[in-house]
């Protein structure tokens, strides 16, 4: 019997620490799961009024007549202070400059989407009135969402199908929407809608992905510099995720190096400004007879007349709807 007790007494000692940091380690993760959903919910409150202010500040004088996402001007500043102040907000730091600062360098970059480029807001390094040097956010340049075909011809992608193109035998410039120009220019790519939709997003969505890379290593180097421990690094952001990127003016921010017990938070949130993009409809004059064809629809060998926004300003000028099921198609 008394054996039987010191064994139970040994087993005992030898176990008890395993229960004790197995429950630490259950403590640990679900505070640890509280703190990540509390920053998540930060960081997208945060990008949705970040891409909210991206517009609404921009010109207000516009905003109630928005027709299409060529005359949108973006504010990309007031954006970036509107995520920084939602971010101070839910941190409770809005009246703390040393808390500011701390939140600040949890977020390497921010990208702001734009109709016809981009903006990257990155850390960089300058010389202070000390002479001494720092890290502070700047502003890249407005970076095009460019592509060069096999042939040497140079494209300007937007979020929807207007397109700038160089060609290269002739460098002629040709500019508007892929139907408008696709004939007069006599470009390969323009020829078939899907095709050119495909090169334009992944090559509005591979220059990103570059930059981003490029922008977190030039993070990275500085931070070293400045004895910061955690590495930063891209998350995996799925392919539906970089679909919706491109599909609107928007804000993609990075928030990486919380601290969270024996780890570190890494995310990225992906605000759209969610505008409406009017369809267009394409004005035609065929055997005589005009008609017109939405360009989400169909596709037309025929030289654009006029362009509409609605079918009503189509038919109020004298054109009937295009058969899309007949002639060419999508």
């Amino acid at each position: 019997m008394k054996t039987m007790i010191r064994l139970a007494i040994l087993f005992t000692f030898i176990l008890l620490p395993f229960f004790i940091g197995n429950n630490i380690n259950v403590t640990h993760n679900r505070q640890n799961l509280i703190l990540e959903t509390r920053y998540n919910h930060a960081i997208d409150t945060a990008t949705q009024d970040a891409a909210k202010a991206l517009i609404t500040n921009a010109s207000q004088s516009s905003e109630a007549q928005y027709e299409s996402l060529k005359k949108l001007r973006i504010n990309q500043v007031e954006a970036v202070q509107t995520f920084l102040n939602s971010m101070y907000l839910n941190f409770r730091v809005f009246d703390h400059k040393i808390g500011q600062g701390v939140i600040q360098s949890y977020v390497p970059l921010i990208l702001i989407v734009a109709y016809d480029g981009y903006y990257v807001y990155y850390m960089d390094e300058y010389t202070n009135s000390k002479g001494e040097m720092e890290l502070t956010h700047v502003w890249s340049p407005k970076k095009p969402y460019a592509h060069a075909d096999q042939y040497g011809n140079t494209f300007g992608f937007t979020l929807d199908d207007f397109v700038t193109v160089n060609r290269n035998s002739d460098q002629k410039w040709f500019e508007g929407f892929r139907g408008e120009i696709s004939v007069t220019a006599g470009v390969p790519l323009l020829r078939d809608a899907k095709t050119f939709d495909q090169v334009r997003r992944g090559s509005i969505v591979n220059a990103i992905q570059q930059d981003l890379e490029f922008y977190i290593n030039k993070y990275n180097n500085f931070a070293k510099k400045y004895g910061v421990a955690y590495t930063f690094t891209l998350p995996l952001i799925s392919q539906e995720e970089w679909n919706n990127t491109v599909n609107d003016v928007g804000v993609l921010s990075f928030v990486q190096g919380i601290p969270m017990g024996t780890k570190y938070y890494n995310n990225y949130a992906l605000g759209g400004s969610r505008v409406v993009k009017k369809p267009v409809y394409n004005g035609i004059i065929a055997n005589g007879r005009k008609y017109y064809y939405s360009q989400n629809a169909c596709t037309s060998s025929f030289t654009t007349i006029e362009v509409f926004t609605t079918e009503k300003d189509a038919a109020a000028s004298g054109y009937i709807p295009l058969d899309c099921t007949v002639g060419n198609r999508k």
